[in-house]
């Protein structure tokens, strides 16, 4: 069978071949493309994997082989205003049926509904029932939990640098209900879509009834499945989070939990991976702030944390892994998550997790068997949660236990792999 991956950026062993900059995100899709190369037969899948890059590989079409095997991988690059996923370029619907014609795909498996690209494909193919729409995380969803209980003065607050990027966190908001038209045009362009939480189930079934839903978990990146969190080797009191780039993150929620954290544990501090929106100290720094970052450091000013917060700027795989093995405590406080795999990397390494009960996330915790849930934006919640782990050591090696356990059967990669298989010869 011959399948097309529509994927939303270069994977790292391709970019690698290439000589070209990857990102590390969506470490899943690596995850998968890994074990796929592990495999002895390679005459059952033929695999095309298409990316929107810059430059001259927006038209790249090329042969490449990947892995100890030298797998063959159907390689093609489309180019795409990634800065501005709310707008639709019709153009790039040339490019991907030049891409249609020359793969010759039997299925085509679209990963992720939030960039334009998606829909783009979707519509030139226009086989609904051999379209395959993997969920990871839904722009409706992001849409309306945005403003994460932001007060409204916030919320319409404009700094200079949102008024010249015309990117204000209303505006932000705006954009991803845009990129939800096209969400939403996609999902009815597919008669199948992959998931794993009933968060997700259920949105899409009311997106597309007609569509058949498949249960499939991910597989993450190779390095999360070794190595083991220890409460010996730990930073005492350092909480760990991934990302808080804007409001749906909830960093703020967080910030908020910080002065009931702070009051039974002095010592906690914060590590955040990631850009930084709180800008440094110096006039330039301080005019690139947009108003969610001014919202951030004004809470970090009223809680006493100027010092208590350090970012870490983008890791590497290795970096990040790290990070939680370093942490006493991983957290993920986000308004909406589908099933993000900061938790279950965590929950791989055995790092306790507390995490809000809000999306898809108490699908992929367990409802609460790996790791502590506390209601979305209950900042007391979040605060007692992390002090409980704080507080008793055996609770977060009980917790640390359970969540590898949980996540070993989860994440495992071979039966991932057959399920996907299986999903594909349903469809073929």
């Amino acid at each position: 069978m011959r399948v097309l991956w529509v994927c939303n950026i270069m994977l790292p062993a391709i970019a690698r071949e290439l000589g070209a900059a990857y990102s590390v995100r969506e470490g899943w899709l690596s995850g998968i493309l890994n074990r796929l190369l592990q495999e002895e037969d390679q005459k059952s899948l033929s695999l095309g994997i298409c990316f929107p890059v810059e430059g001259e590989n927006a038209s790249l079409c090329k042969k490449l082989y990947l892995g100890e095997k030298k797998r063959e991988i159907s390689c093609y690059g489309f180019g795409e205003d990634l800065a501005h996923p709310e707008n639709y370029d019709a153009s790039m619907e040339y490019r991907f049926g030049q891409i249609l014609s020359d793969f010759e795909p039997d299925l085509v498996h679209i990963f992720g509904t939030e960039f334009p690209h998606a829909y783009a494909c979707a519509k030139v193919w226009n086989r609904p029932e051999k379209t395959l729409v993997g969920i990871q995380g839904l722009c409706c969803a992001c849409a309306e939990h945005y403003m994460a209980d932001l007060p409204v003065k916030v919320q319409n607050s404009k700094t200079l640098r949102d008024i010249l990027k015309k990117d204000s966190i209303k505006q932000q908001q705006q954009k991803f209900y845009a990129r939800a038209v096209n969400e939403e045009k996609l999902l009815k362009l597919s008669r199948h879509i992959t998931g794993r939480t009933l968060f997700d189930k259920t949105i899409t079934s009311q997106i597309n009834p007609d569509a058949s839903y498949h249960f499939m978990n991910e597989t993450m990146r190779a390095g999360f499945y070794e190595g083991s969190w220890k409460i010996e080797n730990c930073s005492r009191y350092e909480i760990f989070v991934s990302q808080a780039d804007y409001p749906l993150k909830g960093f703020h929620y967080l910030l908020q939990a910080m002065k009931e954290i702070l009051q039974s544990f002095p010592e906690a501090h914060i590590l955040v991976a990631g850009n930084s929106v709180m800008g440094v100290n110096g006039i330039t720094s301080k005019l690139k702030i947009p108003a969610y970052g001014k919202y951030l450091r004004r809470l970090a000013k009223e809680n006493g944390l100027e010092k208590k917060i350090r970012v870490l700027g983008r890791l590497s795989e290795e970096e990040m892994k790290q990070a939680y093995l370093s942490a006493h405590v991983f957290v993920c406080p986000s308004s909406v998550e589908n099933s993000p795999n900061s938790v279950a990397e965590a929950q791989l390494l055995g790092t306790p997790v507390v995490a809000s009960n809000a999306g898809g996330i108490p699908s992929i915790m367990g409802d609460g068997q790996g790791g502590l849930l506390f209601e979305k934006g209950d900042v007391h919640g979040l605060a007692r949660a992390v002090i409980s782990i704080f507080q008793s050591d055996a609770l977060a090696v009980d917790l640390s236990k359970r969540e590898k356990d949980l996540a070993a059967a989860k994440y495992d990669g071979n039966e991932n792999y057959r399920t996907l298989l299986a999903i594909y010869g349903e469809l073929l």
